[in-house]
């Protein structure tokens, strides 16, 4: 027994899209930066330090004296010591013109004249104490220092921009498309039925 078919075979169609992206390039170089460090203004004023050591006094217990004082001294005792011949003599004078009375006096005044009998140096002298004064200043430093500022001048770069549209392309993939076949249908043609 033939039992009539009908077959239906159908496609949908299919859509293509391709999608190219927008592409931006952005560059941009570094700054052109120029940095200039002026040195710092610096002025020192020094003061020297003073050291003063006075040793006249240390000098005058030793018997050592300034230029001045010593000829001033040694002139006193000059004169001292001419005023002491003088009376030295004058006695010794006076002692020869009464010779005629007796005491022997030319080995007495020959004993007056011998120079005395030099003693061996034994412990020297010690000035006095604090006889040397010391006055110190110490150095003044003053310094002033002003600190420059920086200069600094930058420069910025131009930015480089690049863009590439991008795009969208929809296109048919697959068309679309409905196949119906019957099969077992009879198909009467003048009289005589043909089964298809």
């Amino acid at each position: 027994m033939n039992i009539p078919q009908l077959r239906i075979d159908q496609q949908f169609a299919r859509i293509g899209i391709e999608t190219n992206n927008a592409t931006v390039d952005i560059d941009q170089g570094p700054a052109k930066l120029d940095i200039q460090q002026p040195a710092a203004d610096i002025n020192i004023r020094t003061k020297p330090s003073k050291l003063t050591i006075d040793q006249s006094q240390a000098f005058a217990d030793l018997g050592q004296y300034p230029i001045g004082e010593a000829i001033r001294r040694e002139a006193n005792e000059g004169l001292q010591k001419v005023r002491e011949g003088s009376q030295r003599r004058r006695r010794q004078g006076d002692m020869m013109m009464k010779i005629e009375n007796g005491g022997d006096p030319l080995k007495l005044i020959a004993k007056q004249n011998t120079p005395r009998e030099v003693r061996p140096f034994n412990i020297g002298f010690i000035p006095s104490y604090d006889s040397v004064k010391i006055d110190y200043q110490p150095a003044e430093v003053e310094v002033n220092n002003q600190a420059n500022k920086p200069i600094i001048n930058a420069k910025q770069t131009p930015v480089l921009q690049s863009y590439q549209r991008g795009n969208v392309d929809v296109y048919l993939q697959q068309k679309n498309y409905i196949d119906i076949v019957f099969d077992n249908i009879p198909f009467i043609n003048g009289g005589t039925e043909i089964f298809v």
